[in-house]
């Protein structure tokens, strides 16, 4: 695993979370982190003395890599391929009669 600083307009400090893919050979993001900026937590009413984390899971990388699609778009946005979800194996369909 790396970490390495990053930019993200909603927490500061940030950084983003890599980790090494044996068959590709490179780092791949995994996740991004960091702390809540005070400006973003005051519209709910935090007491300005508090911290929230935040953090996620990059999980369209590990997909794009799994199923090899080459380009995000085709995964997420208008230029979806809505066919292909019906055959992917993930995704299960009952037929309603």
């Amino acid at each position: 695993m790396r970490f390495k600083p990053a930019f993200n307009p909603y927490t500061e400090p940030s950084m983003e979370i890599f980790g090494y893919h044996p068959d590709l050979k490179s780092w791949t993001e995994l996740g991004n982190s960091g702390m809540f900026r005070p400006e973003m937590l005051a519209p709910m009413g935090l007491p300005k003395d508090v911290r929230v984390i935040a953090w996620g899971l990059s999980l369209e990388r590990p997909t794009m890599i799994k199923y090899r699609i080459k380009n995000i778009r085709d995964l997420f946005g208008h230029k979806v391929e809505m066919a292909r979800t019906r055959t992917a194996p993930i995704a299960r369909y009952e037929t309603v009669v």
